[in-house]
């Protein structure tokens, strides 16, 4: 691990250990970002790549001009069959969530294709192995970390920027949808069969066969929590 990574991964855990001390309560707006970065001792790059770290994974919200919001306790939402907690009902639905996934991401794994080199497919691989491990172990917390990692790394191979801008604004919903079908714990390897199936067809250099391998698996993740959404055919 490189230096600053270091120091911005101790700067987000400060202020989670801030928040869930209790001097911050959901909802509440933290000091400025100079403060924040005097308090914790690092650097504003540090401090902003903490920030953007934690509203990843939807424990703060940043609101551009109002500054840097403790995130509220998810709302019940009622989706289909099943309850689930979804914090972002005031920007979009799970639905509609999954429904730019499917359209973003499968495009993504065609693109990521011809990008992969034996180095990519082997981290991949490896990816693959630990998230079935972890699932077995039933420590979704890592294995949720494992699932985003990996299709941020075919967000990545597919070397479009604007696709990546796009989704790293809104990686807070993007992470919050990926730990929804952990839910249903009776259901959980479904994930790894479906990452196998797509890892299978990055190595097998079919753009077409990956691009429908990620679709399906995002489908199938949506129906899990009762997300049901037309295709096209």
């Amino acid at each position: 691990m490189n230096r600053s990574r270091a120091v911005s991964e101790f700067a987000a855990e400060a202020i989670r250990e801030l928040i869930h001390s209790g001097a911050y309560a959901p909802g509440a707006l933290l000091p400025s970002q100079r403060e924040l970065a005097e308090q914790l001792g690092v650097s504003r790059t540090s401090l902003r790549e903490a920030l953007s770290a934690l509203a990843s994974r939807g424990e703060i919200r940043v609101h551009a001009g109002k500054g840097v919001f403790v995130a509220e306790p998810p709302a019940a939402v009622e989706t289909g069959t099943s309850e689930i907690g979804w914090s972002f009902a005031e920007q979009a639905s799970p639905a509609e969530i999954f429904q730019l996934r499917y359209g973003i991401e499968g495009f993504v794994a065609g693109l990521a294709v011809a990008r992969t080199t034996p180095e990519v497919l082997d981290a991949l691989a490896d990816n693959v192995e630990a998230l079935r491990r972890e699932l077995r172990a039933e420590a979704f917390d890592a294995a949720n970390r494992l699932d985003f990692d990996f299709h941020q790394q075919l967000i990545e191979l597919s070397g479009n920027r604007a696709i990546a801008e796009l989704i790293g604004r809104s990686a807070g919903m993007f992470l919050e949808s990926q730990k929804l079908p952990f839910l249903r714990r009776e259901r959980v390897m479904e994930t790894h069969a479906e990452h196998l199936r797509i890892l299978r067809a990055l190595q097998r250099q079919s753009a077409t066969s990956a691009m429908r391998a990620m679709q399906e698996h995002i489908r199938r993740a949506a129906a899990r929590i009762g997300v049901q959404f037309a295709t096209p055919a």
